[in-house]
């Protein structure tokens, strides 16, 4: 008989207002959540902000949750419109971006290895910004969080092919944006 997983009794656990399962999967999720947030936002306070707003919602929406094996893509579709409520609660203030370095890296020889790609992250950041949130949104789901576009369609509630296609586009503005800055 196969056993259900870890996350999976954890959130079992949290729908029935579990507070200490709830808190083990905020842990293990917080992280992952924080790096989308600022994939998309470019803002480490208004990222934390998401991320926190990403985690209060979870918790009031849980018991609603209906498939526990589609946590993940709950999760992520959450963290997506947590973003998209914190830049329309920031209006048009100017984003600032970080170093691509600090997105991901906890160790010097990943740190090492992004400060010598640094000319590259000086020319990627102003190419970013110039993105739209969906377009950050789909390349950090699929780029950063290693989504597959099954999922990422699943998080954005379209078909596939929508994603794709999506997916698709938002690599063509982001190196028609990468050739404007060079």
């Amino acid at each position: 008989m196969d056993q259900a997983p870890a996350w999976r009794s954890l959130v079992d656990l949290a729908c029935s207002g579990d507070a200490a399962a709830f808190e083990s999967l905020v842990r293990s999720r917080m992280d992952s959540m924080y790096r989308l947030s600022l994939a998309i936002l470019g803002d480490e306070a208004d990222a934390a902000d998401a991320a926190q707003q990403t985690f209060v919602a979870v918790w009031r929406e849980l018991p609603h949750l209906r498939d526990l094996d589609r946590f993940d893509a709950w999760l992520g579709r959450i963290a997506v419109n947590s973003c998209r409520m914190a830049l329309r609660a920031r209006g048009r203030r100017r984003i600032r971006e970080l170093p691509m370095a600090e997105l991901g890296a906890t160790d010097e020889a990943t740190l090492a290895g992004a400060a010598a790609a640094r000319p590259d992250a000086e020319i990627l950041r102003p190419a970013i910004r110039r993105l739209s949130l969906d377009q950050r949104a789909i390349l950090a789901l699929h780029h950063l969080e290693g989504r597959p576009v099954s999922e990422i369609a699943e998080t954005l509630r379209v078909p596939v092919g929508t994603a794709k296609s999506r997916l698709f586009n938002a690599r063509a503005a982001l190196a028609r944006a990468l050739r404007q800055e060079e």
